[in-house]
């Protein structure tokens, strides 16, 4: 009995519980990579929409929904911390806000005792309010869909089969919906029938998705070199090693050869001698070559980081300039207001330009679609690859700045999610690990290129050239659930604007004085 009071006093306590909340925002981290725990995903957001269930008012059950955000937001990118400093709690505690009105729905219909058919509406409403959240904050201006909650399934084939139907969105919405069911299973005992009920149709429903959507039917191959560097100082260093680990792919019958992010350091107009070099490599392995060039353009003004494809007779024209560019990383947004990050952490010094359109090249037999870095984790980039008739997705990074933390692991994860969404492999290739290969139904291909790693890695990779449901359909999750939310919204402001009786309405006619009654009625 003590120790339940002592609970509920620290329930009831402003700061403790602000920080209980932003320990239970911070639990789904151990789903991503490095932990890479994904069954914990489905359990994770239990302690905290039990904690926003139980807030005494709406107004606290919005902060612990703030506290939580700010909390996930931070452990999932906690590794940019020696990079941004002091900043990263700032954009954590923004971006945490968006968890607000999520917070106050959970109270709403699982506050106090729900009835089934309040908990049943939770159960449709809770997913839906979280892929809003996803949606608003994978605007490439707040950051980009890092840390999106279905990503944590990437090793899971019943999962990535999910994919191929709504993409990642599909994953968020059935994580979270489990979650939620859980929580009323153990909460809520008025409830428990549609919790149960709301748990076996989920298992139903991933089930004949599973059975339902069509498999990639793999209809060639492709062999694939990745040529990964390791950590040097300068790029003049890293440009000799790459070239060295190229020259050992001769005589291998490589299709194409993949080089990281940032792999040379000049523009290739101004440096023809390093265009000449990476000709002669394609020469001699009988491949092209894709590079990826961070430098100031020789052709136009401003520095972009581009992806460049390089046959035996030198650049073939094909190029693609990166599009999505990392907040602070890349460019400061508004940075005569913001320029001051860069006196507190290694935010840009100047603002790369974006690209204007995504491109497929033609490399040899292969059509492939770049993407440069973070632009992996975006769904809609793949699907528009895919799209525009690309067989193979190229994923060009580096992440090196955060050697020795788990962002390495995470990234590489993302591309599993992108080739099983799409139908098509996806080459993850970077600087300094992990690099990864992932065939078209999001399954791992060779072994993955370790952060300690210093080789030149080929991949025997299966071309599929089917549609995906969500390549047909599109982001259709998202869709349902602004339906259901916009639904939601409307019947709330119907429900406020409906006059309220003042008093209760009589159940049967007035009854007479004595003086009215049929008995003695009045004279």
């Amino acid at each position: 009995m003590r120790s339940t009071r002592s609970f509920g006093r620290l329930r009831d306590s402003p700061w403790p519980r602000s920080g209980a909340a932003a320990l239970a925002g911070a639990l789904p981290v151990l789903a991503f990579p490095a932990p890479a725990l994904w069954w914990f995903a489905y359990v994770a957001l239990v302690p905290w929409i039990a904690l926003a269930r139980t807030a005494p008012t709406g107004r606290r059950a919005a902060l612990d929904g703030w506290c939580g955000g700010l909390g996930f937001m931070l452990a999932v990118h906690h590794w940019l911390l020696p990079s941004l400093h002091v900043f990263i709690f700032l954009i954590a505690a923004l971006l945490g806000a968006l968890w607000a009105p999520w917070g106050w729905l959970v109270r709403r219909f699982l506050g106090g005792t729900p009835s089934p058919g309040r908990a049943s509406a939770a159960l449709l409403v809770l997913p839906s309010a979280w892929l809003a959240v996803e949606l608003v904050r994978s605007w490439q201006g707040l950051g980009g869909p890092w840390g999106m909650l279905g990503s944590t399934q990437w090793q899971v084939g019943p999962a990535l089969r999910l994919a191929s139907v709504g993409g990642v969105w599909l994953l968020s919405f059935l994580v979270v919906a489990v979650n939620v069911a859980l929580t009323v299973l153990i909460s809520v005992r008025a409830s428990r029938v549609p919790a149960v009920a709301s748990l076996i149709a989920t298992a139903a429903a991933t089930s004949a998705a599973y059975a339902w959507a069509p498999r990639a039917d793999v209809d060639g191959r492709a062999r694939i070199a990745v040529v990964q560097p390791g950590v040097y100082d300068g790029p003049e260093q890293r440009f000799a090693r790459e070239e060295s680990l190229t020259r050992q792919l001769a005589g291998r019958d490589v299709d194409l050869i993949v080089w990281g992010e940032s792999s040379v350091g000049h523009d290739l107009g101004d440096r023809p001698d390093l265009a000449r070099r990476i000709a002669a490599l394609s020469r001699q392995t009988g491949a092209e070559v894709l590079v990826n060039v961070d430098a100031r353009r020789s052709d136009r003004p401003g520095i972009y980081k581009s992806s460049v494809l390089v046959g035996p007779d030198g650049p073939t024209g094909d190029r693609y300039d990166k599009m999505r560019l990392v907040p602070f990383g890349e460019y400061i947004p508004a940075r005569a207001l913001l320029g001051w990050a860069t006196s507190v952490g290694k935010a840009a010094g100047e603002d790369r330009h974006r690209g204007t359109e995504q491109v497929v090249m033609d490399a040899g037999r292969l059509r492939t679609g770049p993407l440069v870095c973070f632009e992996t984790a975006f769904p809609d980039m793949g699907r528009h690859l895919t799209e525009d008739g690309a067989d193979v997705l190229l994923g060009q990074s580096a992440t090196s700045s955060f050697q020795h933390s788990w962002a390495p692991e995470q990234h590489a994860s993302l591309a599993a999610l992108r080739a099983a969404e799409t139908g098509r492999p996806m080459v993850h290739a970077t600087l300094t690990g992990v690099s990864a290969v992932y065939g078209p139904d999001g399954e791992r291909v060779g072994p993955w290129l370790g952060t300690g790693a210093s080789a030149a890695q080929v991949y025997d990779v299966p071309l599929a050239h089917g549609v995906t449901p969500y390549v047909r359909h599109g982001d259709w999750p998202v869709g349902g659930a602004l339906l259901v939310l916009a639904v939601l919204g409307v019947t709330e402001g119907v429900r406020t604007l409906r006059p309220r009786r003042t008093g209760p309405e009589p159940l049967v006619p007035r009854a007479r004085t004595a003086r009215e009654s049929p008995a003695r009625p009045v004279r």
